[in-house]
């Protein structure tokens, strides 16, 4: 196959637009022997002449025109390359994979990654759901770049492969049918349930954040029924069958016989936190996901509070 090189074609190139080797040798901070040479150099590389004298100047052979005809191609595509690798370096371009909780999808990174869409168009934010464990497997296997989670299923603050990058602390309120003797009482707090029917998972992170937020209130919620999805759970709270914990980031799944109640003075909260491999978040592209998922966490607490 041919040898090109990308350094004699760019002299080639400015000899023709320059005229002259002199010229050229001005232009590229070279001296008109080293002109000389790297395209002698270049014409035995290609196995084609590509100057002829013309009187005391050269001129551009046939083939030196059809090799810089190609050539025009292979330099656009750098300058795009170039281009390409500056808006990376810039976090402007480039891919993130992020595995993240079912609930955070909606509530963070959509946000998110509609912010980026508009301001880095470039930037391509790959989504997958996942719980902790799973998310945090694919984050030390190098299949994902950022792992969102609550802060109770996170890896430890001093865990040396993990960077962890606190986003939000969201609200959790009662879920009550709508007909509920205390779904208008005021001041309402959790003790006041304990008598109640609890829906909640039978394992996992739900159950832990319900039988923790009850036994902190001075009661063990009794189990009615077990389910850990929010359409699950909040159907059956519409049909008078118990009473249940939802994170406010749910609450998109609200129906119309529910009723959503804030808890008062003793409200339970989760966190929820990102994770990157240690260093990572220095990372242009990690970086601006980051922000925007801060953002996106600062604009939903925000509008939480009003």
């Amino acid at each position: 196959m041919t040898e090109w090189d990308i350094k004699k074609l760019q002299i080639l190139r400015t000899l023709r637009d320059r005229g002259t080797v002199t010229a050229t040798a001005e232009a590229l901070l070279m001296t008109p022997s080293a002109v000389s040479q790297q395209l002698t150099n270049l014409a035995r590389q290609l196995g084609v002449r590509l100057l002829e004298a013309q009187g005391r100047r050269v001129r551009l052979t046939d083939a030196a025109h059809l090799v810089l005809r190609h050539a025009e191609v292979v330099f656009a595509q750098l300058e795009r390359a170039d281009a390409e690798l500056d808006g990376y370096l810039r976090g402007e371009a480039g891919q993130v994979r992020v595995a993240a909780f079912s609930t955070s999808v909606p509530a963070l990174l959509v946000p998110a990654v509609r912010q980026l869409r508009s301001s880095r168009p470039g930037l391509d934010v790959r989504i997958r759901e996942a719980e902790a464990a799973e998310a945090y497997e694919l984050l030390a296997a190098g299949e994902v770049d950022l792992a969102l989670s609550l802060a109770a299923h996170a890896p430890s603050a001093n865990d040396p492969k993990f960077s962890r990058v606190p986003l939000l602390a969201d609200p959790l309120d009662v879920a009550l049918p709508a007909g509920h003797p205390r779904a208008d009482a005021p001041g309402l707090r959790l003790a006041d349930l304990a008598a109640e029917p609890w829906i909640f998972g039978g394992s996992g992170p739900w159950s832990e954040i319900t039988t923790a937020a009850c036994e902190a209130a001075g009661f063990v919620p009794e189990q009615a029924h077990s389910a850990s999805g929010w359409t699950a759970i909040l159907a059956m709270v519409e049909a008078g069958m118990g009473v249940a914990l939802v994170p406010r980031m749910a609450c998109a799944e609200r129906r119309g016989g529910v009723v959503m109640r804030v808890l008062a003075a003793d409200q339970p909260r989760r966190h929820v936190v990102a994770a990157v491999r240690r260093g990572a978040e220095e990372g242009p592209a990690v970086a601006r996901v980051l922000a925007a998922l801060r953002q996106a966490a600062t604009e939903r607490e925000t509008l939480q509070q009003s």
